[in-house]
């Protein structure tokens, strides 16, 4: 089963993407092949998390919340993941409430989206060390990033990454055998990223085929509580 966990449902500022609504963004899992997805909305993405966006009907596809810490914020969730923008929203990942936020989630078992470049070096470093229950999974990162995330991979294991932007010579190789399939997660971030370079690596990977199934979705199933159907 294959399980993107870095996408976008909804229309993207300045371009005219498929995936703008539902059935669009179903026709492009279709093509390339990916069962399931979970996905942020664009309006929460880019303009306001704390309004409730659209309801997703596909089965295929698992709502993904933006949440913003403290009293102007959006309050907590019971998904099992959700994304943090702290850059794009303006509030301080460590800051009071934003630790409290993230104190919240790890007691959940809740799993954190975090952009490489939505948070610093530091940021991530310290909250991961305060919460060290706290599954963050990190997108846009890359092969300039490989050292500071290796660095931050060895000192908390419970940071694991997305493969959307890893598209350096056997760089998802590299992560797995280092630190473990179970932590690298298959992902494609599009529309905003590149779906079909992902989607091509997932099928190219030179890795045990154990470790493939656990990245294509074997690790989002058990974090989303799916069966292997997908329900």
């Amino acid at each position: 089963m294959i399980i993107d966990i870095d996408r976008v449902l909804g229309p993207i500022p300045g371009d005219d993407v498929a995936s703008a609504d539902e059935r669009g963004l179903v026709a492009e899992l279709d093509r390339h092949r990916i069962d399931l997805a979970c996905v942020v909305h664009s309006h929460a993405l880019f303009y306001d998390p704390t309004a409730r966006p659209p309801r997703t009907v596909s089965d295929r596809l698992v709502r993904v919340p933006v949440l913003v810490p403290g009293p102007l914020g959006t309050g907590g969730t019971a998904a099992r993941l959700v994304r943090l923008c702290p850059a794009e929203h303006r509030f301080a990942l460590t800051g009071p409430h934003g630790s409290a936020l993230a104190g919240d989630l790890a007691d959940q078992g809740t799993a954190v989206l975090l952009g490489w470049r939505s948070a610093t070096f530091d940021e991530i470093h310290r909250l991961a060390t305060r919460h060290p229950r706290l599954r963050l999974i990190l997108t846009d990162t890359g092969y300039r990033s490989l050292r500071e995330l290796a660095d931050l991979m060895d000192a908390h294991p419970r940071i694991g990454v997305g493969t959307a932007t890893l598209n350096g010579h056997q760089s998802v190789e590299w992560l797995a055998r280092r630190h473990g399939a179970h932590r690298v997660w298959f992902g494609t971030s599009a529309p905003v990223g590149d779906d079909a370079g992902p989607r091509f690596q997932l099928d190219h990977l030179d890795l045990p085929d154990t470790d493939i199934a656990l990245i294509a979705g074997g690790n989002a199933r058990a974090l989303l509580k799916l069966d292997q159907d997908g329900r």
